[in-house]
């Protein structure tokens, strides 16, 4: 292994609503488990510490008591705690407060402390969410990362401005899949499946794996990977999600758009991926990003949205699109 090789690890599990010590103690458990396998990361899922479809009947109230402030909060402390002992760098997320403003929030930290926070940009699931204003990008062992939450993922431009930023690697934790949408073949899974998976495992793969699932996901993850030329480090839940049902399917991207590793068991389960710097510079999306000619586009992409875009896309943001 090269010196510049980082090996990484993308988790499921499934996260108990509202409760962050047993949240963080499989955090703890499974970033132990990762550095036995030799990964230097490890990614976990959107509010995966806090839970996240819960907080759709929060009042803002309720909301503030769950949220914490970042980094100085228990939970972030603990996180640390976690990556000093194990030795890893952790990614993982929650609801942060700063003030009176509320943020879905994500963060990298190691046994030092905070490396890196990120805001996301789109938040739907709460009205007293505020949305983030900016890119991250910070480095992780001489590379390059960024970060984009969920929703943050189909917004194409945010891909290309965290790669434009020296991104090489982005994480992509999300609370995603199984629910309903305008599109073909999307809808909620019968938690039932879920709870029978021991006796009829078959049914519940049918379901994680077609338009409400995997196959939805892989109309356009492997694009993000390939057109951008980085790696995409996806992390998603398993199991119920407050009252869905997720399906995991947390994988590793190279900047081919090929799957390096992915989850398949239904339960916790981890990816594991080594990142070379070569693969980099060999994928055609390096060659595309050089070919790329602003002029010609620049101010038509940076237009400003009219009132009704603006209702527009906070409606498909709610129907999860």
């Amino acid at each position: 292994m090269a010196r510049s090789d980082l090996k990484v690890a993308s988790v499921q599990f499934e996260n108990a609503s509202g409760d962050k010590q047993q949240n963080l103690e499989i955090i703890s458990r499974l970033s132990q488990q990762a550095a036995e396998k030799g990964c230097k990361v490890v990614a976990f899922h959107e509010c995966s510490i806090t839970g996240y479809t819960f907080a759709s009947r929060l009042s803002r109230e309720e909301l503030h008591s769950i949220a914490e402030p970042v980094p100085d909060g228990p939970s972030i402390q603990r996180l640390v705690q976690i990556a000093k002992q194990t030795d890893m760098k952790i990614l993982a997320g929650l609801f942060e407060r700063d003030g009176d403003a509320l943020y879905n929030t994500y963060v990298c930290v190691d046994g030092d402390g905070l490396i890196a926070r990120y805001r996301k940009l789109h938040p739907f699931i709460s009205q007293y969410l505020s949305a983030g204003n900016e890119y991250v990008v910070f480095e992780i062992n001489g590379w390059k990362c960024g970060i984009l939450i969920c929703y943050d993922n189909n917004v194409i431009e945010n891909v290309r401005a965290t790669a434009l930023l020296g991104a090489e690697i982005i994480f992509m934790p999300h609370v995603t899949m199984c629910t309903p949408s305008t599109r073909p073949g999307a809808g909620f899974v019968d938690p039932q499946l879920w709870h029978r998976r021991a006796e009829d495992p078959t049914s519940l793969k049918a379901e994680f794996h077609g338009l409400k699932g995997r196959a939805w996901l892989m109309k356009w993850l492997p694009a993000r990977a390939y057109d951008n030329a980085v790696y995409c480090v996806f992390s998603n839940p398993i199991g119920m999600d407050d009252d869905q049902l997720k399906n995991g399917c947390s994988m590793i991207l190279d900047p081919f758009g090929d799957i390096l590793d992915e989850c398949t068991e239904l339960g916790e389960d981890m990816a594991v991926a080594l990142c070379t710097k070569e693969r980099l510079t060999e994928a055609g999306g390096s060659r595309y990003r050089l070919a790329r000619r602003p002029e010609l586009y620049g101010n038509i992409i940076s237009q400003a949205h009219t009132g009704q875009q603006k209702v527009s896309w906070l409606a498909g943001a709610r129907k999860k699109v």
